[in-house]
């Protein structure tokens, strides 16, 4: 078949197939009937019926996940049955619509919970029955698996400076401040590196307050700060435990050698550390 005929099937059959959807003034209209009404509290999105009986809500999440990483998605939640809430993915008439555009598109394009004859109890019920499974990249994937990883190791900075994993010491900060406190953000810019050693005194990386940058001991390096485009932006002022999970993600190694040492330890003394 001719490419251009190709091409005016598909225009076709998207334009037959579209929907008019529009939302002014708080109130859905579908094909030029309204359906239900929309009201906002910051991020979160109440669906209501024309009576303005509240059925549902959407709410906006966007999180960093780790590092640059971040994912974006809605938490759906039945006002009527609140058992459990849903993580969804959402969908948009355009790269450029915002949050309440978002919304309502989902919900009619994407999961059928609004029709021609308003809020679809049924379909809202089914889709909390058969919870649809989120379509996450393979970076966004990764960056949960290195979360969890990271959260399992529990790392904590105690007020002098020692690095700890699920409270036994792994490591430790030198170079610190005076007035150094271990939720404190890292804002002054020295001329002398924050330095990372293990628990063996063994150089792990360093912090370069100047540059925002961390450098291993192998010499890979990871900037804490970049600008980023829209409302999503990475920590601009790494706190000493954000700085010490960071390391960790760049050299494994830095914590599950020191539960290997600490093991050895309780075997060889008999007594706990």
């Amino acid at each position: 078949m001719n490419k251009n005929l190709i091409i005016l099937f598909t225009i076709l059959g998207f334009l037959l197939n579209a929907q008019d959807i529009k939302t002014k003034r708080g109130i859905v209209s579908l094909e030029g009937i309204h359906v239900a009404k929309i009201s906002d509290k910051g991020s979160i999105y109440t669906f209501m019926d024309l009576k303005e009986t509240p059925i549902y809500t959407m709410e906006f999440i966007d999180k960093s996940i780790v590092d640059s990483v971040r994912d974006s998605y809605i938490k759906l939640n039945r006002i009527y049955n609140q058992d459990k809430t849903l993580d969804i993915d959402y969908i948009s008439p355009s790269a450029f619509s915002g949050e309440e555009k978002s919304a309502v598109y989902t919900s009619i394009k994407g999961f059928k919970i609004i029709d021609e004859r308003g809020i679809n109890i049924k379909n809202l019920d089914e889709l909390f029955k058969n919870s649809p499974k989120r379509k996450l990249d393979t970076k966004t994937k990764d960056a949960y698996t290195t979360r969890s990883k990271i959260d399992k190791l529990n790392i904590t900075v105690n007020n002098v400076g020692e690095i700890l994993s699920n409270g036994k010491p792994v490591g430790y900060f030198t170079n610190l401040p005076v007035s150094f406190g271990s939720e404190d953000t890292i804002t002054d810019k020295t001329f002398v590196d924050i330095e990372i050693y293990d628990a063996n005194s063994k150089f792990i990386g360093k912090y370069i307050t100047t540059t925002k940058q961390l450098k291993t001991a192998g010499g890979k390096t990871f900037t804490i700060y970049r600008e980023m485009s829209g409302r999503a932006s990475i920590l601009k002022f790494p706190t000493y435990k954000a700085i010490a999970e960071r390391m960790a993600i760049l050299d494994p190694n830095f914590i599950k050698i020191q539960e290997k040492v600490i093991v050895g330890e309780v075997k060889k003394d008999g007594v706990e550390k």
